[in-house]
């Protein structure tokens, strides 16, 4: 059975490195291991059915795919002829960021029989869920996310609606275009392929002008400025231009900014405020285009921002792509060009709310993983949404992404996340409305406590160990240290959670439901993680094994499913044994598979799946690290 804080007893420290190069260490072992492995293990014993059922919908009728998502041509080739609709539409789902106007396809669904005669498999609390028409009028019809919003399979069908909204904006008044493109590394290979199909939208918008009536007034009623930005803005036409020669030249012109910053708002703003005059003396609509794969870095400006469109009318359309579920980064994978090596660059990509909502810890370290969230960043979405433009969504596999998460399936369909839609109210109005919820409140405590980001502690995995032990004892003491300090702190955030668990069933909220259900069991399942690090590092201390292969020059450490079985020599200084450490993985493993099945085919369903199918044990496995690692001052990398 676990041990309880107040056994610490006389009794020889349970040995991890020899007390000639650690004796500190081993002090502090048989401290920190009797009271802290003590207890957190001992907060495991919560049974499962206190993690309550969900409401779940039961669908008589079967769901066919095509009734609800649209596939968009990807055609390159400049159509002849043009339908225009009314701005801000969705093509699949909810559309959430213009007008306010109703979701296409919103009728066949309202009629579906599906919805609506749901079978309530359990009934608890009072739960309002918002129908159809509820979720139009709070998210507008202009924002695209996920499988709930505008999906368009790529520039060239992004483009293609872009060139549906230019024509109709243009039928109603003389347009100027303001082009915004993001000069980040990461957006090398979209410019690339930006260039080759941005021609199409004005190939067609001549066809249209020549053709319909009404825009026949003016040989200029479109007017196009293409500008970029980074850490600065850069305008790449020397005035606004009607001439397609000189737009293509323009683009061509754009550059990589090596600051790694993005200031996104302040590109829009400075658009707005040297573009204005302009548009009101010769009674233009002032329209902006925003093309980038991050949320930019001066989000803090973002009501400051939309406010300035506002007072312009005028709307904001971002072609983007997902963001992460809670987190705020991706990685992207980078070839440096002298030793061809990769190497993985942080970007801004989300998170979907105005703050993170999940854990930010792996029960290793920071998160390296770009699981969808179904949904774009809040700031490019909340702009588009208030200003009356679209968000874009752009599905891609993008394959220079890194991490878990990078071959799944970024859609999700949105009968399923229906319940699950992120606050896109101010950042001010959202961190109002959670502090007076307890419940969310609390979770909110956890993911700011477990945030390695600001807690670099809580990065305790080497990257690489050492096969020379007196280097691998160095890196293990630090891992061995950090590991006992976060499970402490996992014990600590756990007491929080539980302390309000009882408040679960009167949230009204699915998505703060989840996030809880998700942290809760992720809080227990890394705790078991950390116990068996700190098993697998003594044990490579004791056995001190050589690599197999000559060549490996290192040790990485590797999750397993296999836990790793305490000795008779760990039993006894822990009082931890195998059937013990079994059933507190158990029990962690019962609340994510609770999470997967409450909360199936949403993001949380798939996070906590990969938490399943990788497992809490840890092992050394010998590898090979290229020695040119080591050599990143004579490389330069580029920039965040």
């Amino acid at each position: 059975m676990p041990i309880h804080s107040d056994a610490i007893s006389d009794r020889p420290p349970f040995r991890f490195f020899s007390r000639s190069s650690l004796s500190s260490l081993a002090v502090s072992f048989a401290i920190h291991a009797l009271v802290l492995v003590g207890l957190s293990l001992i907060v495991f014993q919560g049974p499962l059915d206190q993690l309550q059922l969900m409401v779940d919908s039961v669908f008589t009728e079967e769901r066919l795919q095509e009734e609800f998502n649209e596939e968009v041509e990807q055609s390159t080739e400049a159509a002849e002829t043009m339908n225009y609709v009314a701005g801000a539409m969705a093509t699949s789902g909810i559309s959430t960021g213009g007008t306010g106007g109703p979701v296409v396809a919103q009728q066949k669904l309202e009629e579906a029989t599906s919805l609506q005669e749901p079978t309530v498999k359990v009934n608890i609390s009072n739960i309002n869920l918002p129908g159809l028409k509820t979720i139009s009028q709070d998210l507008g019809s202009g924002q695209v996310t996920g499988d709930i919003g505008r999906v368009v399979e790529g520039y060239g069908a992004a483009l293609g609606q872009m060139t549906q909204e230019l024509v109709r904006l243009m039928r109603e008044q003389k347009i100027l275009v303001v082009w915004l493109f993001d000069e980040s590394e990461s957006m090398k290979d979209d410019q690339k392929e930006i260039r080759e199909r941005f021609y199409k939208v004005y190939e067609e918008l001549g066809i249209v002008q020549k053709n319909d009536a009404k825009l026949k007034i003016s040989d200029e009623i479109l007017l196009t400025s293409i500008m970029s930005f980074g850490e600065n803005v850069n305008e790449h036409t020397a005035k606004p231009t009607a001439n397609v020669d000189e737009i293509k030249k323009a683009i061509d012109k754009i550059q990589i900014d090596e600051s790694g910053i993005e200031n996104t708002c302040s590109a829009i703003q400075l658009a707005i405020n040297k573009y204005r005059d302009a548009a009101r003396s010769q009674r233009r609509k002032l329209v902006l285009i925003v093309v980038s794969d991050e949320s930019g870095d001066d989000g803090k400006n973002i009501e400051e921002t939309i406010e300035s469109c506002k007072r312009m009318k005028s709307p904001v359309y971002v072609l983007g792509h997902y963001s992460v579920f809670g987190y705020p980064y991706a990685h992207v994978r980078w070839i440096d060009p002298k030793y061809k090596l990769p190497h993985w660059i942080q970007i801004n990509r989300g998170p979907e709310t105005p703050e993170p909502e999940c854990l930010q810890f792996d029960g290793l370290h920071s998160r390296w993983d770009v699981f969808s969230s179904g949904f774009g960043p809040y700031e490019q979405v909340r702009i588009a949404k208030q200003t009356g433009g679209i968000f874009f969504m752009l599905p891609g596999n993008e394959d220079n992404l890194s991490g878990a998460g990078t071959n799944e399936q970024r859609k999700f369909d949105l009968l399923d996340m229906r319940e699950y839609l992120p606050d896109l109210s101010s950042r001010q109005a959202y961190v109002k409305d959670r502090q007076e919820h307890k419940f969310r409140e609390a979770q909110w405590q956890v993911v700011a406590s477990l945030n390695p980001h600001k807690d670099q502690e809580l990065n305790m995995q080497e990257h690489w160990y050492s096969v020379e032990p007196a280097i691998f004892d160095e890196q293990g003491e630090r891992t061995f240290k950090r590991a006992l300090r976060a499970m402490g702190m996992l014990n600590d955030q756990v007491r929080v959670l539980d302390s309000v668990k009882k408040q679960r069933d009167k949230e009204t909220s699915q998505r703060w439901r989840a996030n809880y259900d998700l942290m809760h069991a992720q809080c227990l399942a890394f705790r078991v993680r950390l116990f068996q690090l700190l098993l697998s590092l003594d044990k490579h201390r004791k056995q001190r094994p050589l690599p197999n292969d000559p060549n490996n020059n290192s040790w990485d450490i590797h999750r397993t499913k296999d836990l790793l079985e305490p000795d008779k020599e760990q039993i006894m200084q822990t009082r931890v044994d195998f059937d013990e450490l079994k059933k507190q993985n158990d029990t962690a493993r019962n609340e994510l598979e609770a999470v997967v099945k409450n909360h199936a085919r949403t993001p949380w369903a798939r996070r906590a799946q990969f938490e399943l199918d990788h497992g809490f044990g840890m092992k050394f496995v010998e590898v090979y690290r290229n020695p040119n690692y080591d050599k990143l001052k004579e490389i330069k990398i580029p920039k965040q």
